[in-house]
């Protein structure tokens, strides 16, 4: 692709934000490598009020052994709710237990929201904190049980053993709702790779006498053979992973009535490979709604079921795309008007709010504009206002709305440019935001909906202020289409000169799901690339097209050819990165996992010239290779696309590889699968280049704990040695 000019792209003005200077700071030392990385014990990060969430109306959190509670309005704002040691006495473990620090972990079950649920000592207790009343306990199989899932009027249980489901009391009850679990058929569980927004397969009915669940036969889909070292005897664990253009798993939704005992499974019809997804209970538990994408993704149909026979009862509306369509969100039903609904759907090209009626007639579009819906957090005066999370104030910030159901009387509840994770209240009067921005460390907020005033909760030191850090700067440059902005990170070295010429290491992602610039605590780096920079590296992230939260046309340009137009977008990045007189262009780098992996290998191949070393963890080597429902979705399937697995199959371009590249995996990585670097390493011994390797046995996708950071010194160590 021909490459355009830096004039022709004429970008830039960035939105300088520095970190506060050292000299402010009164600085003595730069952080350690342990200390910037994530999940390392001595790591420094800001800090939250723990477990902070809803009781309904009221807030609580841990305060060391005590459960505080906070009431919004009343005079005495904050109390002791409970105490570890009143827990312990309660559920009749008073002797253990009593040496933790903390008050234990938890879980808000119930309607209402004013239960909670917590697992000590083999047993699920649910208990009332107000009136330090144990209401249910239940006995945990803690050898074969795999999911505890709690109906919502609490005095039953669904829970996953031996591949089968079972429906618990906590009188000690229990019925086996399916016999025929194996390996092969799978029930209660996440399907379909837990692409769609699918993340449990268990979903009770709202008054709790009936269980829905997925169903899902993979005996069509051949085992790959995950192969686990830590034994004396290497064992072998089977993982049905459906790969691109092969057979794919079958899955249907069954229904479990207590009251009558029976089974009965949803008549989704032909044909069987398909994805049902996004399932939900009508507010009176009759019917069931279920989003059905075809297996080419370009189609869903929103069909409702009798949960009494099965049977569908309607299709109340389709969406297509030509190039794929996603649904991540179930229905959200109207407080107070039974019959009618919120859907979340990119349909215009963002993802934005729509009101339905249960017939299937659209009442309205309630949020408009060229920003994306992040998440739905609720609904606030009796179902009347809605209550979400945007883009709108711009693409790296999160912000709150209110707004009418009828798209009328939007306002704006957190106005602090910056990185807002908020939810509501049970009646949608308050929020809980927690904010920062990468000039504000982190604090917990409490936000009413209706004014939009907020009380400071709790403010978190920063954790760098007696430290030498870099200074990061935010920007945008326009991408190689010559006319969208990305948006861009850019780490400056600690002690910068202006006068030197500093190697440059680039951060990739640029795949779906995933936007690394942000404007939070560190402007969303996770901490590796602020330790090479206090090493005297720029390091430099942009969000090309591809990325995530930008809406449909910006990410499905990578429809059909993964990688192209994303590494025409980071070579502007390298344009730009040229163009700065503190970078030296002959020391150039890459790194990245996942699909960053994928680019990183991608741009050492096609880039030799400008890449001198590069670092690929965990990278797809050969789409043809990964599993078939994301796969299919961004590039069709192979034999839909030959020409397309084809271009991105990075092993056969393995005599291109002329730079260092280090390839780094984890043995059992369920999601890229180790096969995928030992094919590229294969066809580099044929083609007589030379990658360097390093595994990780025993992790899956990602090194994480404390291994972490001997993964983040073997990078520093390769980009120390070559660049």
């Amino acid at each position: 692709m021909k490459l355009r000019s830096l004039v022709a792209l004429l970008v830039m003005l960035p939105t300088a934000l520095p970190s506060a200077s050292a000299q402010e700071r009164e600085a003595t030392r730069t952080p350690t490598l342990a200390e910037y990385t994530s999940g390392s014990p001595s790591q420094l990060r800001p800090t939250s009020l723990r477990a902070l969430q809803w009781l309904g109306d009221d807030y609580i959190y841990i305060q060391e052994r005590n459960l505080i509670l906070g009431t919004p309005g009343a005079k005495k704002a904050e109390r002791t709710l409970l105490t570890q040691d009143e827990l312990l006495a309660l559920i009749g473990e008073g002797t253990k237990g009593n040496t933790a620090k903390y008050f234990s972990p938890f879980q808000v079950v119930g309607r209402d929201q004013r239960h909670l649920l917590i697992t000590f000592s083999g047993k699920h207790y649910v208990l009332d904190p107000r009136t330090k009343q144990l209401t249910a306990t239940f006995e945990q199989d803690t050898k074969r049980e795999k999911t505890f899932d709690l109906a919502p009027t609490l005095e039953v249980s669904a829970i996953i053993k031996d591949h089968n489901i079972y429906v618990t009391t906590s009188r000690g009850e229990e019925v086996q709702v399916t016999t025929d679990g194996s390996p092969t058929l799978v029930y209660g569980s996440s399907v379909h790779q837990n692409e769609f927004g699918i993340h449990g397969g268990l979903f009770w009915s709202p008054d709790g006498s009936q269980l829905a669940f997925y169903r899902m036969d993979q005996s069509m889909v051949a085992p790959y053979p995950i192969v686990h070292t830590n034994t004396r005897k290497a064992t072998r664990q089977d993982l049905y992973y459906p790969m691109a253009g092969m057979p794919i798993h079958h899955v249907t939704v069954g229904v479990y009535n207590r009251t009558t005992g029976k089974t009965i499974y949803l008549n989704t019809g032909l044909p069987k490979e398909k994805y049902l997804t996004n399932i939900t209970w009508s507010p009176e538990g009759k019917t069931i709604y279920i989003a059905e994408v075809n297996r080419q993704q370009n189609r869903m149909e929103l069909k409702s079921y009798s949960a009494e026979t099965g049977e569908p009862l309607q299709t109340l509306f389709v969406e297509e795309n030509e190039k794929y369509i996603e649904p991540q969100h179930p229905l959200y039903f109207i407080p107070n008007r039974p019959n009618e609904f919120i859907w979340q759907t990119r349909r215009d090209g963002f993802s934005h709010l729509y009101r339905y009626t249960t017939s299937g007639k659209l009442l309205g579009q309630i949020t408009k504009g060229d920003f994306e819906v992040i998440s739905f957090l609720g609904f606030a005066d009796g179902g009347k206002t809605l209550l979400y999370t945007s883009t709108e104030q711009s693409p790296i910030n999160r912000v709150a709305y209110r707004i009418g159901i009828d798209g009328k009387g939007k306002k704006l509840l957190t106005p602090q440019p910056g990185w807002h994770i908020a939810s509501a209240s049970k009646s949608g009067k308050y929020l809980l935001d927690t904010f920062e921005s990468l000039h504000d460390v982190r604090e917990n907020r409490l936000v009413s909906t209706a004014t939009g005033r907020d009380q400071r909760l709790y403010q978190s030191d920063d954790p760098e202020a007696s430290y030498i850090t870099p200074e990061i700067i935010l920007g945008t440059i326009k991408a190689d289409d010559g006319k969208t902005d990305l948006h861009y990170r850019l780490i400056k070295p600690t002690n910068f000169d202006p006068t030197k010429r500093y190697p440059t290491i680039v951060y990739v992602y640029n795949g779906p799901h995933a936007q690394l610039v942000q404007n939070r605590f560190h402007a969303g780096s996770l901490g590796w690339d602020l330790y090479m920079a206090t090493q005297g590296y720029v390091l430099f992230t942009v969000d090309g097209r591809g990325s995530d939260a930008r809406g449909t046309a910006f990410e499905q340009v990578i429809h059909r050819h993964l990688g192209l137009h994303e590494m025409a977008d980071q070579m502007r990045g390298v344009d730009f990165l040229k163009s700065l007189p503190y970078v030296d262009a002959n020391r150039i780098g890459v790194y990245g996992w996942s699909y960053g992996g994928f680019m990183t290998t991608n741009l050492m191949l096609t880039h030799p010239e400008t890449f001198k070393v590069g670092v690929a963890g965990g990278g797809v080597m050969d789409w043809s290779r990964y599993e078939a429902m994301y796969g299919e979705r961004y590039m069709d399937t192979p034999q839909e696309n030959p020409e397309g697995y084809k271009a991105t199959n990075l092993a056969l371009r393995a005599k291109d590889l002329r730079g260092r590249l280090l390839l780094i995996h984890g043995t059992i990585d369920p999601v890229v699968l180790w096969q995928h670097t030992q094919l590229f390493v294969e066809a580099c011994v044929k083609a007589d280049t030379y990658p360097d390797y390093m595994i990780y046995p025993e992790h899956e996708h990602n090194v994480r704990g404390a291994d972490r950071v001997h993964l983040n010194g073997v990078i520093t160590r390769f980009f120390k040695d070559h660049l």
